[in-house]
């Protein structure tokens, strides 16, 4: 699977007012246009997918997914342009009016900006930071158990590692430690950063971290935000993924999310 690009000039001989810049790469500039294509059909997601929308297949053929389904099955070019055109257009949707006087606002610097058009005050793209943590039960060097839960909106028996926004005036280790104290009642020790990845949903970027925990504390889910909490060993991990990402009574967050990874190499250790 790969992502579709189309020649500028078949899309419009002037650069629509709408089209934001993604970035060059040997000498080729690529934009991105929001659209609304005409869908004959639905697509059939990838495997395991997370995705919101199950897709479309349009007059011509092409298969349409969101990025959720899709963004794993992608090369690193293809997942970067993807992922900065969703972050751009979802910021300008939701920065059409001036914070500061209410009035409307205009891009600026190829989509990259926004001016106001009454106070000429100016606005870039926000990222709001949140942290995830996979939490092991610190036995050996990696633990042989992983704390995963579920939120009451996710698809049924889907599970994951525990995350959370970062709040103000607080540093990202002090966030991991409120986070699974708030979602299910655990002190963790031992924060260790492993990576980060963007994820415009709305707009956020995920810090991954590591932790252990003492098994023997008793899991107290967080009500309303958590349905259930629970310790996994990694032989279950293991085996949901060598079955595709689930097996009955555990589905796994799939390889477009920072999730995804950072429990697919805690299994591999």
């Amino acid at each position: 699977m790969g992502l579709v690009l189309r020649p500028a000039t078949a899309v419009a001989e002037e650069r629509p007012e709408d089209a934001v810049l993604l970035g060059t790469r040997d000498g080729v500039a690529y934009w991105s246009l929001p659209v609304d294509e005409a869908m004959t059909g639905e697509a059939v997601p990838p495997p395991n997918s997370w995705g919101l929308w199950p897709g479309g297949r349009s007059a011509d053929g092409e298969e349409w997914h969101d990025l959720r389904a899709v963004g794993g099955l992608l090369d690193g070019t293809a997942a970067g342009l993807f992922t900065t055109a969703v972050a751009l257009h979802s910021w300008h949707a939701k920065a059409r009016f001036c914070a500061r006087c209410g009035q409307s606002a205009r891009r600026t610097a190829a989509g990259w900006a926004s001016e106001c058009t009454g106070c000429g005050r100016e606005e870039y793209p926000r990222t709001d930071p949140a942290v995830i943590c996979l939490v092991h039960d610190g036995v050996g060097v990696d633990g042989e158990h992983v704390l995963l839960a579920r939120q009451p909106i996710w698809p049924p028996e889907r599970y994951s590692v525990l995350a959370g926004f970062v709040e103000a005036g607080e540093s990202l280790e002090a966030c991991v430690e409120r986070e699974v104290a708030e979602e299910v009642g655990v002190a963790v020790r031992g924060i260790r950063y492993l990576g980060s990845q963007p994820w415009p949903f709305p707009r956020s970027v995920m810090i991954a971290f590591a932790a252990h925990a003492d098994r023997a504390t008793p899991l107290r889910p967080a009500d309303g935000e958590i349905e259930d909490a629970r310790w996994v060993s990694r032989a279950e991990v293991r085996a949901a993924l060598a079955a595709g990402g689930e097996v009955p009574g555990l589905r796994l967050p799939g390889a477009t999310s920072i999730a995804g990874q950072m429990l697919a190499g805690w299994a591999r250790a």
